[in-house]
């Protein structure tokens, strides 16, 4: 057989549809397209982005439920940045007809999905989570009885080196520099500063610092050591179905114990908006969560709305009970084995796998609304 040498090639002036090569799509994309679209998602999303446009106006913008697609997407292909997701859109057949992009279609450009999550606000984005939680109480996969929950570090986009003084607005390097101006040495050398900052303590405190590119992100250390700006992500999952109940964006010096009032609280609201249709309301009875979130007050909270607890009490050693009769009813009022699945596996699992999309969030201020809002959404396919 002879080898098959390429050629150049003319493209044609005119290509009937007909002839044009049609693949069939990826099952789980046809199978969910079927599914939003016998829901109406699309009319839904106009109706609920319709104030953020104007009537007439220029060339018409992204669709909004072309833009929630899009997000689902970054979530399904593991895409962490906006440019991921247009670079996607625009190779995939699978992913074109999904979003609804005919051949004959541009994919919109990065810079327009960008502009597109500013424009819609967090309000929105949490209607549209609630719309699909609505779908999934409606076919009982979403039961919201039973939720656990935990977090996970998001590293935000702005870097150390631009951290500034929050009363003076010095950067890092201004300030060390007059610093060794006030304790003597007339012209520091790099060498000079870095002694004197590595004699410091807390020499970069949240009270302290920020990033003026994104006053909402903390300065923490992450899961692999490195100290870096970031958010807490926190996730509160329906163990009974696997279904992502609520997700909340939080400052990554936030303790456990403190952060989880908000999930809690958000679980509770999305559980009862969930189900406000439903024949049976539902609401949360039952709260999971590693010994992190343990405090004598936290289960206090719990036990005093309504909530059944389980969360694992670390190793203090001996305690003492004997001015807290509240707090050890609480903390011992707890028998049986936790129900529902393993609840570690499955929410940490759901928190490793969400934060693509919210990494994207590059706007000088409301970063930690925008990242919700990413978030938010992508949480969906949980």
């Amino acid at each position: 057989m002879a080898m098959g040498k390429r050629t150049s090639e003319q493209a044609p002036l005119w290509v009937a549809a007909t002839d044009l090569p049609v693949s069939p799509s990826h099952p789980f994309y046809a199978r969910l397209t079927t599914i939003l679209d016998e829901a109406g998602f699309d009319r839904f999303a106009e109706e609920q982005c319709q104030p953020f446009y104007a009537p007439v106006m220029g060339r018409p913008g992204l669709p909004p439920g072309r833009y929630f697609r899009l997000l689902l997407v970054g979530y399904f292909e593991g895409l962490d940045s906006e440019r991921g997701i247009a670079w996607r859109a625009a190779d995939s057949l699978a992913v074109r007809s999904f979003v609804g992009l005919g051949l004959d279609t541009t994919a919109p450009d990065h810079s327009t999905i960008s502009r597109t999550r500013r424009l819609i606000a967090v309000e929105t984005h949490r209607a549209i989570f609630t719309w699909v939680q609505e779908r999934l109480a409606a076919a009982e996969l979403l039961k919201g009885r039973t939720v656990a929950i935990d977090a996970t570090t998001l590293e935000a986009n702005a870097a150390m080196r631009s951290i500034v003084r929050r009363d003076t607005g010095e950067t890092y390097q201004e300030f060390l520099t007059r610093l060794a101006v006030e304790s003597g040495i007339k012209t520091p050398t790099r060498e000079a500063l870095a002694r004197l900052d590595r004699r410091r303590k807390k020499r970069t405190s949240n009270k302290d610092w920020k990033n003026p590119f994104d006053p909402d992100a903390r300065i923490t250390k992450m899961k692999d050591g490195r100290t870096h700006l970031a958010h807490k992500a926190e996730h509160a999952i329906d163990l009974e179905s696997g279904a992502m109940v609520a997700v909340t964006v939080q400052g990554a010096d936030v303790g456990d114990t403190t952060s989880l009032v908000e999930t809690a609280s958000a679980a509770a609201d999305h559980v009862e908006a969930a189900h406000a249709a439903s024949p049976t309301p539902t609401a949360l009875t039952e709260l999971i969560a590693d010994k992190g979130y343990h405090s004598n007050q936290t289960l206090i909270d719990l036990h005093a709305v309504g909530v059944r607890s389980y969360i694992a009490e670390p190793d203090r050693g001996r305690r003492h009970w004997t001015n807290a009769p509240e707090a050890r009813r609480a903390v011992y009022g707890i028998d049986g084995a936790w129900p529902g699945r393993g609840a570690s596996g499955s929410c940490v699992g759901a928190a490793s796998t969400s934060n693509g999309p919210s990494l994207t969030c590059t706007t000088p201020a409301g970063c930690a609304a925008l990242t919700c809002a990413g978030i938010r959404i992508s949480s969906n396919a949980c």
